[in-house]
């Protein structure tokens, strides 16, 4: 009786041990699939999240030499018309970010800054030099310069920057749809995200 039992006891313990390692297997498959996954979506998401503009402006160009002392004062200038096309993009390839498998965990890092690129097209009306004082390449690399920076202010004046940020949150919000439907945490600056508003807070 005591062998008959005995015996019985081995074997619940054999199947409970084969069932126990079974199901763990299963689950680092699982797991590891899942990882997998997530990192797959990170690389393979978007590479830019682009807002685009258009600013017109017309600028005065003036520019003044002495010549023989004080005596006499040389001037060119030019009316410069400008079309420019702006453009704000995150290249969301450059995303930092750490996978824990023990605690199901996606932690993103960093995030890159945005990319501003501008594509200004110069037009130029009513250009007047002097023979002791001609247009030179150094103007025109000054008249571009200046655009540049009138540019730069006029895009943190507008919306442009808030727009590319509004859809920089909504590819954000596919990764922590992503991990919240595989029973896994977002983090960022090692705080949890567990909304889609916690991602409008994030600073960058």
């Amino acid at each position: 009786m005591r062998k008959i039992l005995f015996g019985v006891i081995i074997t619940l313990v054999v199947l409970f041990t084969f069932k126990y390692c079974g199901e763990k297997h299963e689950d680092k498959i699982v797991l590891q699939e899942s990882s997998a996954l997530i990192k797959e979506q990170i690389e393979n998401v978007g590479k830019l999240i682009v807002t685009e503009g258009h600013f017109s402006e017309v600028f005065n160009y003036k520019n003044s030499r002495d010549i023989f002392g004080d005596l006499v004062s040389v001037e060119k200038k030019a009316l410069v018309v400008v079309n420019a096309d702006v453009t704000v993009a995150y290249d969301l390839s450059k995303i930092e970010f750490r996978i824990d498998e023990k605690t199901k965990t996606l932690t993103i890092l960093s995030i890159p800054e945005e990319e501003i690129k501008i594509n200004p097209d110069l037009e130029y009306y009513d250009v007047q030099a002097d023979f002791l004082n001609p247009f030179e390449a150094k103007d025109y690399n000054d008249i571009k310069n200046i655009v540049n920076a009138s540019l730069y202010k006029k895009i943190e004046a507008s919306d442009l920057k808030k727009n590319a940020k509004n859809r920089l949150v909504s590819e954000l919000a596919k990764f922590y749809i992503l991990t919240n439907s595989l029973g896994w945490t977002l983090n960022y600056n090692e705080n949890a995200i567990r909304a889609n508003e916690d991602l409008k807070n994030i600073a960058l």
